[in-house]
């Protein structure tokens, strides 16, 4: 009988904690939300997600505080939400950016997909590959045939190894079957590029948006299957003669992991009714972004196939991780 009441007591205690958990989840959000970008002020990630984010914050009508916590490829930023309280309010800026880190390192702090849980997709924009106005490129046969001719001098700039531009210059790398030199920048990548000191580079729209109207740059393609609204005369990868070449930058934001689904779905939910404003989509419009409305499911999924896929690019590329 002692027994009996003493697990009865360990039941009830597990159900009001679940009740008060749902309780909780029901009244979010009460506070302010602590949204963390693992990459610097300025990036198309951190661009694309403030401009949402502001959106998000009217319609819950508590401030979403982003805190820049740049470093390692996102790695100290993903880490830091990954071991946050699982409440609603501590979440991330996630983007194509975060399979970097299974990229540059042999081990992370986190697990991208086990600790994480994706919450909604704000939009996909393409890569551009840009190339110097010195260099002379004006298509990417200009650029092919550049590089067929003297092996392992054209040079092109990324973020990073691993990063989102390094990759998709990896992918174009494989399919024009080139033999050119990466020459990553932790910052500063697209003014030698400008200058004339990198030949190339394949970087987010948002983030050469402004670089664009200085003159200095060639755009020389886009690496979407369709082209982009903002350079509707500049060809895609495909259009070029490089089908599989194409990628992508996606921005999204994630939660960690055990984030009660009632928070998940008002999170989703709230992140829906933002990118159908006009507000978000003449901003988003402008920086080269297109919205992307689909389930937690579906970004889930996309999410896990983007991370796999980016793995078995470096592979191909046989890249390995420098730490």
């Amino acid at each position: 009988m002692i027994r009996f009441c003493a697990l009865r007591g360990v039941v009830t205690a597990a159900l009001l904690l679940a009740a008060v958990a749902s309780g909780e989840a029901q009244q979010w959000p009460t506070r302010p939300i602590r949204m963390i970008s693992p990459f610097p002020a300025g990036s198309a990630s951190d661009t694309t997600s403030r401009i949402v984010l502001d959106q998000i914050s009217q319609l819950l009508g508590r401030p979403m505080v982003i805190e820049s916590r740049p470093g390692a490829g996102g790695r100290l930023g993903f880490a830091e939400v990954a071991k946050a309280e699982p409440d609603g309010y501590t979440l991330v800026t996630s983007s194509s950016s975060m399979a970097s880190g299974l990229v540059l390192h042999k081990s992370l702090p986190y697990d991208p997909v086990r600790d994480f849980i994706p919450v909604a997709l704000f939009g996909i924009q393409p890569n551009v590959l840009v190339a110097s106005t010195q260099s002379g490129f004006k298509t990417i046969a200009d650029l092919v045939a550049a590089a067929k001719a003297k092996p392992a001098t054209l040079t092109f700039a990324s973020a990073g190894i691993g990063s989102t531009s390094h990759m998709a210059a990896e992918r174009f790398r494989l399919a024009a079957d080139i033999d050119v030199r990466h020459i990553p920048f932790r910052e500063g990548g697209l003014t030698e590029v400008m200058a004339g000191r990198i030949d190339f580079y394949f970087l987010p729209l948002a983030a050469a948006a402004s670089a664009l109207a200085t003159g200095k740059l060639a755009v020389l393609a886009v690496s979407t299957p369709r082209r982009a609204a903002l350079l509707p005369s500049v060809p895609t990868l495909a259009e070029a003669g490089y089908p599989n070449a194409g990628s992508s930058f996606w921005v999204g934001l994630s939660a960690p992991a055990n984030t009660p689904r009632d928070i998940v779905n008002r999170l989703h939910g709230v992140v829906q009714e933002a990118l159908q404003t006009s507000a978000v989509k003449d901003n988003l419009t402008r920086v080269g972004v297109e919205p992307q409305l689909m389930s937690v499911e579906q970004f889930g999924k996309f999410f896990n196939e983007d991370l796999a896929a980016t793995v078995q690019l470096a592979r191909d590329a046989h890249i390995e991780p420098p730490e």
